[in-house]
């Protein structure tokens, strides 16, 4: 049966198959790969315009969902993706990258089919609940699988369509909230992962899982499709014997994942730099500004004439965020990632600073124009979505082997899963203990932080193998002890 179905595989491959080294199937691929976060964004981005709609006595709910209904749906996503999230680098290694992509598009499936069931609180948190998977899998199956089919020198420019592609979705539930009405949506947002998923059911699993599971051929046949190669290609076996020699030192590695990563110095020290960047991305208070945006535009309108409905408010948003998205694309193979990283989490943290000051000095009395702060919030998801988040999830690739990414990129979603539910559990009670540009001023310091530990510390990972990038980590910390007297 299993045969079978590589067969017709392996027979759909070859009739889409370009010749003469173009690697558009790279292209093709990646971008389905990435439509699930499409998706997800569209289950994230349809929250915001929708809350007030579901808490009005006309809105489509039987009942009005109270306050407590809307603080346990904004929040139990990130409880569940903490508990769907541990195991997910285990399950991706042990399964593939294409049966957890599979799994991912079937948990969207299942979120906007019971949303279009019943509409009640008790229905959609268990929606939310279970959009904790895909709020997981997304950050951790999809770049490990989008790296895989990616060519060295293409694997950040695709690497950017993830933000991009969530970046769209979110986008797209704003206009969709806006122009059409709630069942038409949900509509909408079910067709999304259907389709997908009878795509994903022909697409290939990536070479390097094949090797493992020690079909060599069907590697060959894999990375031939995506190169847009013969078969018989030289330069195809001499990738495949890398891949075959890299699985059979890790099979004759006895030690455990983690003990690797503590006792290799170079892997330890790529550990400390995934979770420092992972981490102040997090803390740039990016998820705070999109939080806090109806508030800062209702002050801005007190002096300029900037009156917008909450929707074309977050649509507005929305667009700045596929901008910075599409820049990021664009221009991450060029830049190289420690650059476009440096600049972005330095103008994140400009963009703090102006709201901190701009928040502190109306407070006392200090007119200024409402125009400032605006700006100063485009700025901030611009810039976030233009480089520093597409890079957090970049980087996890780029510093290490098949062996340790699953494992790294599932903790690295924890710690990011973590700092969004305190974030949004914490971030009103203490704006309310200490004031807003305290807490501004705060996210502020963290980006500045995070650039300048990107210039010490932070290798250059563009067009470079996990060996390169090892050896140069290990050259700085031989350089730094033989500097010691």
């Amino acid at each position: 049966m299993l045969k079978s179905v590589y067969n017709k595989m392996n027979l759909i491959l070859s009739k889409l198959m370009w010749q003469n080294g173009t690697r558009i199937n790279q292209y093709v691929f990646a971008i389905i790969i990435t439509i699930p976060l499409l998706s997800f964004g569209m289950v994230q981005g349809w929250l915001s315009p929708m809350i007030s709609v579901l808490q009005s006595p006309s809105g489509p709910a039987p009942v009005p969902y109270t306050s407590s209904d809307i603080s346990w749906m904004t929040s139990v996503t990130y409880i569940t993706a903490i508990i769907f999230g541990a195991p997910m680098g285990y399950l991706t290694d042990r399964y593939g990258r294409k049966i957890m992509a599979l799994i991912t598009t079937l948990s969207l499936i299942l979120y906007w089919q019971i949303k279009l069931l019943c509409i009640r609180p008790w229905a959609l948190i268990l929606a939310r609940a279970i959009a904790g998977i895909p709020c997981s899998a997304c950050y951790i199956v999809l770049p490990i699988y989008l790296k895989e089919i990616s060519d060295i020198d293409l694997r950040g420019a695709l690497g950017s369509l993830l933000i991009l592609n969530r970046n769209i979705g979110y986008l797209a539930s704003y206009v969709f909230a806006d122009l059409l009405a709630v069942n038409t949506m949900l509509w909408i947002g079910l067709l999304v992962p259907t389709l997908v998923l009878f795509i994903f059911l022909v697409m290939p699993e990536t070479p390097e899982f094949l090797v493992k599971q020690g079909k060599i051929d069907e590697a060959k046949t894999v990375l031939a499709w995506l190169r847009g190669l013969s078969v018989m290609d030289q330069t195809l076996e001499q990738d495949i014997d890398n891949i075959v020699n890299v699985e059979k030192q890790t099979k004759a590695d006895s030690k455990s994942v983690w003990r690797i990563i503590l006792r290799d110095r170079a892997a330890f020290k790529a550990f400390i730099i995934t979770l420092v960047i992972k981490i102040t991305q997090q803390f740039d208070g990016y998820l705070i500004v999109l939080i806090y945006a109806g508030f800062v535009f209702e002050r801005a309108s007190e002096s300029i004439s900037l009156k917008l409905s909450p929707n074309k408010q977050v649509m507005m948003i929305g667009v700045v965020q596929l901008l910075g998205s599409i820049v990021a694309t664009c221009i991450v193979e060029k830049t190289g990632r420690k650059l476009l990283l440096v600049v972005t989490s330095l103008v994140v943290g400009a963009g703090m600073l102006v709201l901190s000051g701009w928040f502190y000095f109306t407070s006392n009395g200090t007119w200024l124009p409402g125009w400032v702060p605006v700006v100063a919030m485009c700025m901030c998801i611009f810039a976030d979505a233009g480089g520093f988040q597409p890079i957090s999830y970049i980087i996890i690739t780029d510093l290490f082997s098949f062996q340790l990414r699953g494992t790294v990129s599932s903790f690295a979603n924890i710690c990011a899963k973590l700092s969004n539910f305190v974030q949004m559990k914490w971030f009103t009670k203490i704006s309310e203990l200490i004031s807003i540009h305290w807490t501004f001023l705060f996210f502020s310091i963290v980006c500045f932080s995070a650039s300048l530990y990107t210039v010490i510390v932070f290798p250059e990972t563009r067009h470079k193998t996990v060996e390169e990038i090892y050896e140069k980590l290990s050259k700085k910390d031989n350089d730094r002890i033989k500097a010691v007297p």
